[in-house]
């Protein structure tokens, strides 16, 4: 709680809070000459005789009120400047937060609640607890100044009891914060499976599960309930303290005050610093602090405790230049009952190893990338980059040791240098340079805003091209990212991607890529064939017939590709 209260204590702005305390003043007139007005209407009216000194001091109590009225109306006003702020370091705290957990790979499923509902309550709340607490002390203040006026002895009887059971309330707010606390887990915990069941409605209907999908949420029923039921004795305990703090020292004041050589103006007046002053400030400060005070403080934890993150561990096991990709009897199928897409592969890519993969128009090419690349998990066997099994790999690991460049190249709508540094900011003019000459993109200033609809799908190719060459990771797959380029310029491309230092798959559009690679994989739909141009035109038939089309297709003028 000390936690919550420090940060709430650093979002005042000095400026808003010195016009809270100055317009508290006039507010605390009324409570601070109510009680002398009434003693002096009293002793030196009433009951002296005067009618109207009796009634003039009562009038003045009017004029009195008007004035701390519209200190009340100031006071609301500034109130803003107080709350706004603190709304806006919490909603800072919250979107940093939940930023922090996406990088570090955490992901923040309540910064949605804590942004939209929980900051909303803990500004509210916090207006609230600011009029309470200041409304509370100018009150107090203003009651002893004025019974110090009417008798000073009177404080001596007042005071003690009302110490008492403020003292009391105060020592009961950890317990009462203890199971607020409680309360708000088991809610929370309540609303998670109400909301899983709710979303499954239909499906629990279709099914028959009514019984099911009542047991699986009674138990957070339950649990809310007996946190609700705790509450209410922590209720019971505050309605004690506020009849010893609120009604003992109304008491003292009349059992011992006639004793005491008090007129009875005086004792009017003590009693009305009581009943209209010390009785309403500690009801609503122990209503106020001890309901929305402590939801306040529980609200406020769970905002901080959601956008306090730690640092992310270290990864020891993140695959780097150097490190082989392995496939281990790897079987894959889009869904239980269908015929697997991947049989049985084993396949190992060598560091530095320039890869081509073909095969008819959907037999699994781009499927045996994705698993590659971490981006689906086999159904049987196991996928590792570096040793280390793929679907261990946190996106973040994955995204430093392999790049992805699809068929339909991603371009944004901003500069020329934004698209091709996306996966290395770092990169210089000069490395910009030669990663463009390498791929033979020369696609215009740098500094010069692009839109991808403006551009051809050849164009936008190029850009992921370019952006895949200067990323850091040692494994480029391409996946038919050459297909809208001519074969001159897929060769350029796919060319520097060999020399470039690292791992090169290429999903084969053309054939003449897999003349290029070192090795290059087969799929057939029957199983996979990997080896070299030479052994695979003595092996394999499919490979055979895939380069005799290629070959019938070629022109007498066709330049190599």
């Amino acid at each position: 709680m000390k936690r919550e209260l420090r940060f709430a204590l650093a979002s005042l702005k000095r400026r808003s809070t010195l016009a809270l305390v100055v317009w508290s003043v006039p507010e605390a007139l009324p409570a601070a000459l109510s009680g002398l007005v009434v003693a002096n209407a009293v002793d030196r009216g009433f009951l002296a005789g005067r009618l109207w000194v009796g009634l003039g001091w009562l009038g003045s109590l009017l004029l009195v009120s008007v004035v701390g009225g519209m200190g009340s109306r100031m006071v609301f006003r500034r109130l803003g400047g107080l709350a706004e702020p603190f709304r806006d370091d919490l909603v800072r705290r919250v979107v940093g937060g939940a930023l922090r957990n996406g990088v570090a790979e955490r992901p923040d499923h309540g910064a949605l609640a804590r942004l939209t509902r929980q900051v909303e309550v803990a500004r509210d709340t916090y207006a609230g607890l600011v009029l309470v607490v200041r409304g509370f002390l100018v009150t107090v203040v203003g009651v002893v100044v004025g019974l110090s006026s009417v008798a000073p002895v009177i404080v001596l009887l007042i005071l003690p009891p009302f110490l008492l059971g403020l003292g009391a309330f105060v020592a009961v707010l950890g317990l009462a914060a203890a199971r607020q606390r409680v309360s708000v887990l088991a809610d929370e915990r309540l609303s998670a499976a109400a909301a899983q069941v709710f979303a499954g409605t239909r499906d629990v209907v279709a099914c028959g599960t009514e019984e099911r999908a009542a047991a699986f949420v009674k138990a957070p029923i339950d649990e809310q309930a007996a946190a609700e039921r705790a509450l209410a004795g922590v209720a019971a305990l505050r309605t004690a303290c506020f009849a010893v703090g609120g009604w003992l020292p109304l008491l003292v004041l009349l059992f011992a005050g006639p004793s005491l050589g008090l007129s009875a103006g005086a004792l009017l007046g003590g009693a009305t610093y009581v009943l209209f002053g010390l009785q309403p400030a500690l009801q609503s400060f122990v209503s106020g602090v001890g309901g929305s005070g402590l939801r306040f403080v529980i609200t406020l934890g769970r905002v901080l405790d959601g956008s306090n993150v730690p640092a992310a561990p270290e990864r020891p096991h993140q695959a780097t230049a150097g490190q082989a990709v392995v496939l281990r009897d790897v079987t894959f199928a889009y869904g239980p009952h269908a015929e697997p897409v991947v049989r049985n592969l084993d396949l190992t890519i060598a560091p530095g190893e320039h890869l081509a993969v073909v095969g008819p128009s959907g037999i699994g090419k781009s499927t045996v990338v994705s698993l590659v690349c971490g981006l689906r998990r086999p159904d049987h066997g196991e996928v590792t980059l570096g040793g280390t099994p793929a679907a261990g790999l946190s996106t973040a690991a994955l995204a430093a040791a392999r790049v992805l460049i699809p068929q339909e190249a991603y371009v944004f709508t901003g500069t020329l240098r934004d698209n091709l540094t996306y996966l290395n900011p770092d990169a210089t003019t000069a490395e910009l340079d030669a990663a463009v000459a390498a791929i033979g993109a020369d696609l215009g200033d740098y500094d010069a805003e692009i839109h991808p609809q403006d551009m051809s799908a050849g164009e936008r190719q190029l850009v992921a091209l370019v952006r895949a060459f200067l990323s850091p990771a040692p494994l480029v797959v391409l996946d038919e990212a050459t297909c809208h380029l001519d074969p001159a310029a897929e060769r350029r491309a796919e060319l520097a991607f060999a020399r470039r230092p690292g791992t090169l798959v290429v999903i084969a559009h053309r054939i003449s890529s897999a003349l290029r690679a070192d090795r290059v994989l087969v799929l057939d739909g029957a199983g996979a064939t990997v080896g070299d141009h030479g052994a695979l035109l003595r092996t394999s038939p499919l490979y055979r017939d895939l380069l005799g089309h290629w070959e019938a297709g070629r022109t007498p003028t066709s330049q190599p590709a």
